[in-house]
């Protein structure tokens, strides 16, 4: 039998048995629901009701991609999840010369309130749980959704939805980063304590290992690199005066599915182990709901391939299985068309298509963890758990995990993993299929969905009417109080929502930080 190895490096044994499971396991097990978590974070997991099933989506305008969200919500989608197009992910409005030829690309354009209004018209936003993928700007995001909620009449405390708002994993692995590292830990702080008392459903941060898998990390180094940030989090929320159990039960986290399915089952029950000992153990934490580590998983879009795109069904469909066997709260799988452009709807609906065969036509949602006991599934578990403490540790000997960001660290890292990987796929000692074994001698033509390029002129159209149309003293007023705010310790979340309520832009907010935090440019140190 030929011997294997892991995503993260460990052997894989031709065959497991009693030997390989700890003394302690029932210890390390314990009951769903209870600490250390490690067999899921509700006692009845999917058999009371299956996990959230979400559709990351956005393209083009808000019209466009409202339409999109109505015809997933038709099908059956449970949640939605918002993709912003580039600009709007980096704080510029649609009709600054650096956002030219970007507009509506890679997501939905949102320049202010206006935008927003068109984007959930029509949608409930009482009974949908809506997931925003935004990070530097993502408490500007979130004030303009509690506000057209307001205005249809629907008070902060019934929404329900999550901003990923994780601004570390972007300097290590994305890049849509805006201010310095200090100042933005304070928005995320600040974002932490106005949602406690403002929108106390909503999950304040969503803390991401995704992007740093696709970046190329193992599963231990996503493991390691999330929690660790998350410990910084943590330590930003306690520095600015908020008690742990006031905030640590809103925070939520992020996770790849890859298609190596046993070590990813083992991840996720790994990480829920690791992450309910660190918040009890290092910061006090005694509301369970505080240990819980509640995550969001996305199938992994970096294995996707261009060649012989139907393959990508299968893909997702095992790593849907393996996200589902871990234990997640919610999943989006991706369209098996993503490696080639945005996804046709026909696509997103065969991806929803997937995760309603699991939940519904098999036996997954009739027993909570069915791989607890199992020699392999244990053995990996413990595995990743030693890997990832161990790594967490060497983020911890730099003093902080944005220390370690500082010094180059985590993306040294992960950068060396990715370069393996590409190297295995180039040698042929990691298997693609049909990249470098069981190509087609020739592919079937597709038609992808394009992007209809005079979105950008009409998005900027709609800019000159909106400020043509409001008070621009208001706006001017509500700016300068920002700026002031900013330049001292209050929240800043509250004129920030009287600016865009005066119908300021998202580009015009965050300029007005950008003038009193400055930004930041990699060449700099911390």
């Amino acid at each position: 039998m030929r011997d294997r190895s892991a995503e993260s490096g460990f052997p894989i044994k031709p065959v497991y048995d009693e030997s390989d499971l700890p003394p302690d396991l029932a210890g390390r097990l314990g009951v769903p629901g209870a600490y250390p978590y490690t067999r899921g974070v509700y006692p009845t997991m999917y058999t009371a009701r299956p996990w959230t099933m979400r559709q990351y989506a956005g393209f083009g305008t808000a019209s466009e991609s409202n339409a999109r969200y109505h015809a997933l919500l038709a099908a059956g989608t449970t949640g939605l999840s918002v993709a912003f197009d580039l600009p709007t992910q980096m704080g510029y409005d649609s009709d600054e010369p650096i956002a030219h030829g970007e507009v509506g690309k890679v997501g939905v354009a949102i320049d202010s309130i206006d935008d927003m209004r068109r984007l959930f018209d029509g949608i409930p936003l009482d009974k949908v749980s809506t997931s925003m993928t935004i990070n530097a700007p993502g408490s500007v995001l979130l004030l303009l959704y509690q506000l057209v909620a307001e205005e249809n009449g629907i008070p902060g405390s019934m929404l329900n939805g999550t901003i990923q708002n994780d601004i570390l994993k972007e300097y290590i692995a994305r890049g849509t980063y805006i201010f310095p590292p200090k100042p933005s830990l304070r928005l995320v702080a600040d974002t932490f304590a106005y949602c406690r008392k403002e929108t106390p459903k909503w999950n304040t941060i969503s803390i991401s290992g995704y992007h740093m898998a696709e970046a190329g990390a193992t599963p231990v180094q996503e493991v390691a690199f999330t929690l660790a940030n998350g410990v910084d989090y943590v330590r930003a929320a306690l520095d600015a005066g908020l008690a742990v159990d006031d905030f640590a039960p809103r925070l939520s986290f992020f996770f790849v599915a890859r298609t190596t399915l046993l070590e990813e089952v083992a991840k996720f029950r790994a990480a829920r182990r690791l992450w309910a000992a660190l918040m009890r153990d290092e910061f006090g934490a005694t509301d369970p709901k505080s240990l819980m580590l509640r995550f969001h998983t996305q199938t992994a879009g970096v294995q996707l391939t261009a060649q012989q795109p139907e393959v990508n069904l299968i893909r997702v469909a095992v790593q849907a299985l393996g996200a589902v066997l871990g234990g997640t709260q919610s999943l989006h799988t991706n369209s098996y068309d993503e490696a080639i452009a945005l996804p046709t709807e026909k696509a997103a609906r065969l991806a929803l298509r997937t995760q309603q065969v699991l939940a519904y036509e098999t036996d997954l949602t009739a027993t909570v963890d069915p791989f607890a006991g199992s020699y392999v599934v244990e053995a990996m578990t413990d595995e990743i758990e030693r890997g990832a403490r161990e790594l967490i540790d060497r983020v911890a000997a730099f003093g902080s995990s944005v220390a370690a960001i500082e010094a180059g660290f985590q993306k040294r890292e992960i950068e060396t993993s990715a370069y393996r990987t590409a190297q295995e796929i180039d040698a042929g000692q990691r298997v693609v299929v049909g990249v470098n074994r069981f190509a087609a001698d020739a592919e079937e033509p597709y038609e992808p969905l394009r992007v209809d390029p005079s979105i950008e002129a009409a998005q900027v159209a709609r800019l000159e009417r909106l400020r043509a149309d409001r008070d621009g003293d208001t706006v001017a007023s509500a700016l300068a109080e920002l700026r002031a705010v900013a330049a001292g310790t209050a929240n800043v979340l509250y004129p920030m929502r009287e600016a865009l309520r005066a119908r300021a832009t998202v580009g015009e907010v965050c300029h007005a930080l950008r003038d009193v935090w400055g930004i930041y440019r990699p060449s700099e140190t911390f």
